[in-house]
Order: structure tokens, then C-alpha cells, then sequence
């Protein structure tokens, strides 16, 4: 059996509320789960102690059975001190999309057809006033 520690989602309608469950990964989201292992609020301010509840036992327990932690719960161990962190590359996060990179080419093309002006005009006047 492939066992997931993972959040079920519980709570109404834009009122979220996650229970932290050992669970088979064959399972639905908020189906049949084997334990109960916490709780989850993200309504609660990040600093606040009941945001993230854990029996700490537990999850180790199951951790040593094999079970695996999904991403979310992962950086919630990591949180705690109970897990080592992973090093996570995201090369791509940084970069605009194309449309942002459209626009900042138009705005670089136009930055340069302005200082081409604008120095065209500025050679051209010393000339006229020598000429005249």
C-alpha cells in the first residue's frame, strides 16, 4: 500500500479547514484516510500557534512505515524541525512571461528611437549656427 501524508479538505465554501491524514494515495482527496494526524487552518494569522496542529508521534511513526509527505506537508515538517529542507530549483519563477518581455522590448525600442532623435537634432543645430 502507497501511503501519502497529506491535507483533506474539510471547512465550507471559501472557509477552508484541513485535517493532516495518513492516507492510501489510490484514496480520494477527502475520502477514506487510516489516521488522523493534525490539523491545518490558513485562515489563522502565520505566526499563530493553532495555524498548524501535529501529533508529532504519529507522523513519525508513519514516516518510518514509509509513508510520503506531499509537497505542502513536507515544507510543514520543515517548519517544525522534524525534516531536513530540500534544496527546490525553480529557473523559470523569475523570468516574465511573453507578453512582459513584448513590452519591455517595445519600451527598449522606443528609449532608442527617442536618444537617436533627440541626438540627431542636437548635431544638427551647431551646424545651422556655423552656416550662419
Amino acid at each position: 500500500m502507497a501511503m501519502k501524508i497529506r491535507l483533506a479538505r474539510g471547512g465550507s465554501k471559501k472557509r477552508p479547514f484541513y485535517r493532516i491524514v495518513a492516507a492510501d494515495s489510490r484514496m480520494p482527496r477527502d475520502g477514506r484516510f487510516i489516521e488522523k494526524l493534525g490539523t491545518y487552518n490558513p485562515l489563522l494569522p502565520k505566526d499563530s500557534e493553532e495555524r498548524v496542529k501535529m501529533n508529532m508521534e504519529r507522523v513519525q511513526y508513519w514516516l518510518g512505515q514509509g509513508a510520503q509527505p506531499t509537497d505542502r506537508i513536507a515544507r510543514m515538517l520543515e517548519a517544525a524541525g522534524v525534516k531536513e529542507k530540500t534544496e527546490r530549483n525553480n529557473p523559470k519563477k523569475g523570468t516574465p512571461g511573453k507578453k512582459a518581455q513584448e513590452r519591455v522590448e517595445e519600451k527598449a525600442a522606443k528609449a532608442t528611437a527617442a536618444a537617436e532623435a533627440a541626438a540627431a537634432p542636437a548635431e544638427e543645430a551647431p551646424a545651422e549656427d556655423a552656416a550662419e
